[in-house]
């Protein structure tokens, strides 16, 4: 809680708010704190030392805590997608103003210093029957409210929460809508990549299905296909080397042919490192679910850039591990076999220019080859 003694807080009406309330009345560890301050102007936050870091709306970091305040506000839809509302921060809004924009109840209980709880909307009965709710109506006019709240069901979904049925019919008004068209890619992909990395990700993929979302993001996992793609995504549940969600990503859409998987990828504007390692996964996949020949292992390596970056390689040997562990150790003495063959040896047989290319090529089959049989 805040520091009654530190002087930047001294005299303000502050309240813990958000995920620290809502994880602390689950029993889960804290690790960061949001406040909410009732009554100030931007003005005085600077003058108390406070720094601003809020570009749409006033929120202030403590110079020492680094931990955000930000004051009391209310929301007015004033446009299309997460971006689109008109932000009001006055020293009038009351705390059950801005706990009344939030999107969740579980989200909107603040603690008063003294530890009081203020629960307007009741969401800390929600917490105590596993629901998710939405607070109001006004749920509806924020599109990546319905990611959120897929993605909180994927991370708690453990703990038997569900979403109350009107909140998933209003998630459903939402996708149905046309609003989800309106996100920013990049906010669409930080909300998929944090439920990536929650204990059950794939509750957050059938979240959206059920309410419509997937056919305007990610209509490549539709059509029947979702059920392939989260059963191919299960190394990243079970095996502690594949847990992020960079390869939980790369596991979900290996069973998509090149196209649907570099359509994904460029609708949702994937960071590089992450599309690259979702198509050398694919590769990995088509690999050990074919014969283990020469030709197959050569193409493999050649794709993966492997005489270049040969760290790739390695790294798609971890995945090999955990899809056929029985074939990580062939394909792995195959990899070394053909790493034995140097272009230095070849130019000193006198090989040199396009030659000295075909040789390699055929070199490193051979050796491949003989060590597979």
């Amino acid at each position: 809680m805040t520091d009654a003694r530190d002087p930047r807080i001294a005299g303000l009406d502050v309240y813990r708010v958000g995920g620290a309330v809502r994880d602390n009345l689950l029993g889960w560890p804290v690790y960061d704190n949001d406040w909410v301050v009732v009554g100030a102007t931007p003005d005085e936050m600077l003058k108390r030392g406070f720094k601003p870091v809020g570009r749409d709306f006033p929120v202030f970091l403590h110079p020492e805590s680094a931990e955000e305040y930000a004051l009391a506000r209310t929301e007015r839809k004033a446009g299309h997608g997460y971006a689109g509302f008109e932000v009001i921060a006055s020293p009038d809004v009351t705390l059950e103003d801005d706990l009344l924009r939030r999107d969740l109840t579980v989200n909107a209980i603040a603690e008063a210093p003294d530890g009081t709880l203020i629960d307007p909307f009741d969401g800390r009965q929600d917490i105590e029957r596993r629901q998710l709710r939405h607070v109001s109506p006004a749920f509806r006019e924020d599109p990546l409210r319905v990611l959120r709240t897929a993605r909180f069901l994927a991370r708690y979904t453990t703990l038997g929460f569900v979403i109350a049925p009107d909140t998933m019919a209003l998630m459903g008004e939402v996708s149905r809508s046309g609003e989800l068209a309106y996100l920013a890619a990049e906010r669409v992909w930080r909300e998929t990549e944090k439920a990536l990395g929650e204990e059950q990700p794939a509750s957050y993929f059938t979240t959206l299905d059920q309410c419509e979302a997937l056919t305007t993001w990610w209509p490549e996992l539709t059509g029947g296909r979702l059920r392939g793609c989260l059963n191919a995504m299960s190394p990243g549940l079970d095996d502690e080397a594949l847990a992020s969600a960079e390869w939980r990503y790369a596991l979900l859409v290996s069973p998509l042919d090149d196209a649907a998987r570099e359509s994904l990828a460029r609708r949702l504007r994937l960071p590089n490192a992450v599309a690259q390692l979702a198509r050398h996964a694919a590769l990995s996949r088509h690999l050990v679910e074919g014969a283990l020949d020469a030709a197959a292992v050569s193409h493999w390596l050649e794709r993966l850039d492997a005489w270049r970056k040969p760290a790739q390689v390695s790294t798609q040997l971890t995945l090999v591990a955990a899809l056929a562990p029985e074939q990580v150790d062939a394909l792995n003495a195959a990899w070394q076999a053909a790493q034995q063959v140097s272009p230095q040896s070849l130019m000193a047989e006198g090989f040199q220019g396009a030659e000295l290319g075909a040789a390699l090529k055929e070199r490193r089959y051979l050796a491949i080859e003989k060590t597979l049989h």
